[in-house]
């Protein structure tokens, strides 16, 4: 079994790997405790801008410091995967958000993270990971950027030249100490078509998103009708919001996937009538298998196409 012990060539051969195998960037931080980032957090969550999203409470301490998660982590590897298709919606009415278009991205990413943790473990003998996708208790955009995959939006998404914010973020914690690469600069400058476009004022101030106003919340998180204000207007969109995106001058340049289970199943990109009239607990489940609709649940779904419906019948645009 080949051993290696330059970390530079062996940064060089997993950033090959990763991309053989569908990943766009790969970004390398060195781990550090993350002491200003954890107290803009938690301002953040005082703020009550989490909404009910209780869970992003929990285990602070290992979002402060990964070694609450790995003791042995030395570094953070940095995965980004483009989901962009160049598709547009079929209509303005029932859209779906762009990356919940195809199948589940978590579990297309741990694949293909557990395959880089197989092929590094080739080279490297007692190698210690861990592996996320958007699943624990990690701030990715933060690492993200450390990594130098790109700099955070002031809609509060990464973004990167190359892929623009359409891209999912996968992360290793790693034993293996190797040099961060460079940080990118902000390259947001005086722009602020996201802020200007957002529908609700759900960003509050560049980075900043006040959750309690954000279409995304409401038609993901909100399974319920339950506290969901009346003059609330979704845009449209009965999962996710993609309008801080659509509006960004560097998704216009973003390359396109590589992925195919990205791409719309059954070329769906709303929820169309039809289908919606069809829909029952168990259609639901079987048609949006595998796919991140099912995160809303089926009442959710019915609440989020209700709710627009009712706008659209009373010409709220």
């Amino acid at each position: 079994m080949n051993k290696i012990s330059n970390k530079n060539y062996l940064k060089k051969i997993i950033k090959e790997y990763a991309y053989s195998i569908g990943f766009n960037k790969v970004g390398f931080a060195k781990y550090r405790v993350l002491d200003e980032e954890i107290r803009n957090y938690q301002n953040w969550i005082s703020n009550g801008f989490h909404a009910s999203m209780s869970y992003l409470e929990r285990n602070i301490h290992k979002r402060y410091d990964l070694k609450q998660i790995l003791p042995e982590v030395e570094s953070v590897i940095v995965f980004a995967h483009s989901y962009f298709t160049r598709i547009e919606h079929k209509s303005p009415f029932a859209k779906i958000s762009r990356y919940a278009w195809g199948d589940d991205y978590h579990e297309i990413l741990e694949k293909k993270l557990k395959l880089i943790v197989g092929y590094i473990s080739q080279h490297v003998p007692n190698l210690k990971c861990k592996i996320y996708v958007d699943t624990g208790p990690l701030l990715e955009k933060i690492w993200a950027v450390e990594s130098g995959i790109g700099w955070q939006g002031k809609n509060s998404l990464v973004l990167s030249k190359e892929l623009g914010s359409y891209f999912f973020i996968g992360i290793i914690l790693t034993n293996i100490e190797f040099e961060a690469d460079t940080k990118v600069r902000d390259h947001c400058g005086s722009c602020v078509r996201c802020l200007q476009a957002c529908p609700t004022g759900a960003i509050v101030q560049p980075k900043v998103i006040d959750s309690r106003k954000c279409i995304s919340f409401w038609t993901i998180e909100k399974k319920t009708w339950e506290e969901i204000p009346e003059d609330l207007n979704f845009k449209g969109w009965v999962f996710g919001c993609d309008i801080c995106q659509e509006v960004c001058p560097w998704n216009s340049k973003a390359v396109m996937t590589n992925e195919s289970k990205f791409l719309p199943r059954d070329s769906q990109t709303n929820l169309d009538e039809k289908t919606f009239e069809g829909l029952t607990p168990e259609v639901f489940k079987e048609k949006f298998r595998k796919s991140p609709v099912k995160r809303a649940k089926f009442e959710g779904i019915v609440k989020n196409y209700k709710h627009i419906l009712r706008q659209r019948c009373a010409k709220i645009d």
